[in-house]
């Protein structure tokens, strides 16, 4: 049975993001510097996405400041009794406490695999109080806003509506240091996402450890076994007409990377001694980990060097009953992600794969209504995040922990109503400019990966050896 071009068009051999298409069909633009050579190493950085708004203020608490933030929080229920909290001394100075459920966390930060960057968040330029309030500074689009600030978290362009993201750009300029392999770079166990959209380099989106690597890609080409290879034939015979309309091309090159990837996993069968949490989050992250173990295998011959991954964990917005519900997620992205640092000693890449945590924003010091079962918070703005792995500078504190104090100096709102909404003192850009560095990008290709980092002082906060 012949495959019309309709079908050829209408088919797809695996859930390769919509961006590939776009990529090779020029709808956008980016400078491309000289191509680097082949790395000798290997990194790959994992993103666990906090998806609604994490609030940080929960997550984090400064026991230095454990008076301010049980003034404002206990008598609403939401305050953590600080004999619960998970207390550690950074090198960096002071007493803090993790939440009581992120004991994995806190075991991470005493080992120095863990780092805690603070107060980070969207800016299109460094802000302070009066800067803001004024209306001298100049303030990311659409702030408090969940789609907004989730784009901007994964564009690292606070000032502009970007198509691209910081994941899928950090791609397209260091696409060379794969060498020869043809194995997609950029790949989500969550969906496609605007973090990893490139210009060049296509997203590739897998289902999580529920599926084997060998199965998460499939051809359906024909109803029977006797007619697929015929049909397969002739597949790929229109795969190589009319190559001259970009469209055409865009859609066969995507194929043809996809019957690529679909062969290379087909031929691993790769486990895992660690034991992973059966949670969605556990799931994803160690079908990322079985996925490295692939890559990185010699003897599976895909040979990958970069490699960017994605992650998520919904139902951070928690506007109300904060108490259980943020609970629940953060134990599970505790257990989650020290299972995976564990699936990293287990593999000998500890040091060569570093995860790291995003969020929407975070949320108003203020609690939102009364009451254990019902209270919870608003959006805000900076919020804390965790970066975990082997070559991470752990054991201490990046950024400025804010002053916990509703109008304080660090709380947008002033009047009668402070909400305590904290200003980042370190941006995204920064953020994953380290991130980036650490990865390969070079001095040269900085700016056009991140265009506004030239706007802060300090380009790599220091949390990557």
């Amino acid at each position: 049975m012949a495959i019309t071009r309709r079908d050829f068009l209408r088919s797809s051999a695996c859930a390769v993001g919509s961006a590939a298409l776009a990529s090779s069909i020029d709808t956008f633009s980016v400078v491309h510097a000289l191509t680097p050579q082949a790395a000798s190493d290997y990194k790959a950085l994992v993103c666990v996405f906090l998806n609604g708004g994490n609030d940080g203020n929960n997550m984090f608490v400064s026991l230095d400041q454990y008076t301010a933030y049980s003034n404002a929080r206990f008598s609403a229920g939401l305050a953590i009794a600080q004999s619960d909290l998970l207390p550690v001394s950074p090198v960096s100075g002071g007493s803090y406490g993790f939440h009581t459920n992120m004991s994995g966390m806190r075991d991470l930060f005493n080992q120095g695999k863990l780092a805690v960057l603070c107060n980070n968040g969207p800016l299109v330029e460094p802000l302070t109080r009066t800067t803001y309030q004024n209306g001298t500074g100049k303030k990311p689009l659409q702030l408090f806003s969940h789609s907004d600030q989730v784009g901007l978290f994964q564009t690292a362009i606070a000032n502009n509506v970007s198509q691209t993201g910081w994941g899928g750009r950090l791609a397209d300029k260091t696409q060379g240091l794969n060498g020869s392999a043809t194995f997609p770079s950029n790949i989500s166990i969550a969906g496609i996402n605007l973090l990893l959209s490139g210009v060049d380099t296509r997203q590739l989106a897998v289902a999580d450890s529920n599926t084997t690597l060998a199965n998460v890609l499939q051809l359906n080409s024909a109803p029977t076994t006797a007619e697929q290879t015929p049909r397969f034939a002739s597949f790929n015979e229109l795969r190589t007409l009319d190559n001259n309309f970009k469209l055409v091309k865009a859609a066969s090159d995507t194929r043809s990377s996809s019957i690529q990837t679909d062969n290379a996993l087909s031929s691993v069968n790769p486990t895992l001694a660690t034991l992973f949490p059966n949670t969605s989050l556990g799931r994803q992250l160690k079908q990322v980990a079985l996925l490295i173990k692939a890559c990185t295998d010699v003897n599976a011959g895909i040979n990958m060097k970069r490699q960017i991954f994605f992650t998520q964990i919904g139902g951070f917005d928690t506007h109300s009953a904060e108490i259980g519900g943020q609970g629940s997620l953060l134990a599970q992205v505790s257990q989650a992600i020290s299972a995976f640092y564990a699936a990293t000693v287990e593999l000998g890449v500890q040091d060569n794969v570093t995860t790291f945590t995003m969020s929407d924003f975070g949320r108003t010091f203020q609690p939102a209504g009364s009451g254990v079962t019902a209270v919870g918070t608003d959006h805000a703005w900076g919020n804390h995040q965790l970066i975990v792995g082997g070559a991470v500078l752990g054991h201490t504190l990046y950024g400025t922990y804010p002053t916990l104090a509703l109008g304080g100096p660090d709380d947008t709102d002033g009047g009668s109503n402070p909400r305590g909404r904290w200003i980042p003192t370190t941006s995204v850009e920064q953020y994953a400019a380290t991130l980036a560095t650490w990865y390969g990008l070079s001095t040269a290709d900085l700016s056009a990966v991140f265009p506004l980092i030239g706007r802060f002082a300090t380009p790599n906060l220091g949390f990557l050896g």
